[in-house]
């Protein structure tokens, strides 16, 4: 129906009955999946397969205090989490990395900054691998 044909009808001057014949009912209505926001069939696909392996990194970049509930439901499952505080005011930041830290060490993980106010939450079966190994035996571009 067209947005004139949609007023016209919204204010009385037309009977929009007839526009029914449009509409398929088999399609009208039916069941929305659970994850209606993935358009991408293979990232369903994907985010199962990593479920299953229990290969799945998450990363959080909160706006406020609140999405700590987030980090920590996410690293009770072991999940790691890379948590992103760029975008927070310093004082809740600070908060978020005392929860953290409490997390981690409540649940026998790691926490370790990867970079400024950027952190890794790994849980207790994780190993965090240094890439400063490399570069301390000459790297793999040392051809002396």
């Amino acid at each position: 129906m067209g947005s004139v044909r949609k007023a016209s009808a919204w204010l009385g001057l037309v009977d929009d009955s007839d526009d029914e014949r449009y509409y398929d009912d088999d399609y009208a209505e039916g069941p929305e999946p659970s994850d209606a926001w993935v358009t991408d069939p293979r990232v369903r696909v994907a985010d199962e397969a990593a479920q299953d392996q229990g290969t799945r990194i998450a990363t959080v970049t909160p706006d406020g205090f609140r999405d700590a509930r987030t980090i920590g439901e996410l690293f009770r499952e072991g999940v790691p989490v890379i948590v992103n505080l760029t975008t927070m005011e310093p004082g809740d930041a600070k908060r978020v990395v005392d929860f953290a830290a409490g997390l981690t060490f409540g649940l026998r993980g790691s926490i370790e900054r990867v970079a400024t106010r950027v952190f890794l939450l790994t849980p207790a079966d994780y190993q965090i691998v240094s890439g400063d190994a490399g570069r301390a035996s000459g790297g793999f571009f040392n051809q002396s």
